[in-house]
């Protein structure tokens, strides 16, 4: 009897083992991923767990259908789109907008690059918060540019800091916006749909580049 127990504890702990691979292969211990969704196509971002307050906002926010509706509000070609004010949903057009959030700031978790299709924390200026926390809800997709390796080692001796040379050559093959680094949380990227961003970045928009024509999002959690 005892014998068959410990075959059995055996054959139990070999399955709960193949099981935990599998799951790991499916990636349920792997990173939670999320889609945008605009009239342009759908990205889809992948979540940082080296950010797990930002992430685990990101995640409550979307799942309450925080985000659903809210507007791209601020687009810049060349450099970023910007969204998540909930004062954008129905805003009438010419209303300013970015000043909204859902009443808390998030702690700062510095530390990634702005790679073309980083997901990354909108927030306050130094001089009203030195100590760069994030807004609660609003977020910017970088679209950035090529890079020179010399423009870019340069924006890191500016700011003290040294780039892995892995990060100098993504930088010089996707591009994106080293001069944010070390300045603003980023918390995840976009895996697939990076052609939206460029889609939405060439909108017509106004002064405070704000697109005249509405481009609302839908978010939502896929694992």
């Amino acid at each position: 009897m005892k014998k068959i127990l410990i075959k059995n504890s055996i054959y139990c702990f070999s399955v709960l083992v193949l099981f935990v691979f599998l799951l790991q292969s499916c990636g349920g211990s792997g990173n939670t991923m999320a889609e945008i969704e605009t009239e342009f196509g759908v990205m889809t971002v992948k979540l940082y767990n080296d950010t797990p307050k930002h992430r685990d906002n990101f995640i409550k926010l979307a799942n309450e259908g925080f985000y659903d509706g809210t507007l791209f509000h601020r687009v810049i070609e060349g450099f970023m789109i910007q969204g998540g004010d909930p004062d954008s949903k129905g805003a009438p057009a010419g209303k300013m907008l970015g000043q909204g959030g859902p009443g808390y700031t998030l702690d700062a978790e510095i530390g990634r690059p702005h790679i073309k299709g980083a997901l990354s924390a909108a927030r306050l200026s130094d001089a009203q918060n030195p100590e760069k926390k994030s807004s609660g809800s609003q977020f910017y997709i970088v679209q950035g540019k090529k890079q020179s390796g010399v423009d870019v080692k340069s924006a890191a001796v500016f700011k003290n800091f040294t780039y892995p040379e892995a990060t100098v050559k993504l930088y010089q093959e996707v591009g994106g916006t080293p001069n944010l680094d070390m300045d603003y949380t980023v918390f995840g990227e976009v895996v697939e749909g990076l052609d939206i961003i460029d889609k939405i970045a060439k909108v017509p928009v106004d002064g405070p580049k704000r697109p005249l024509k509405d481009v609302p999002m839908k978010v939502r959690i896929i694992n």
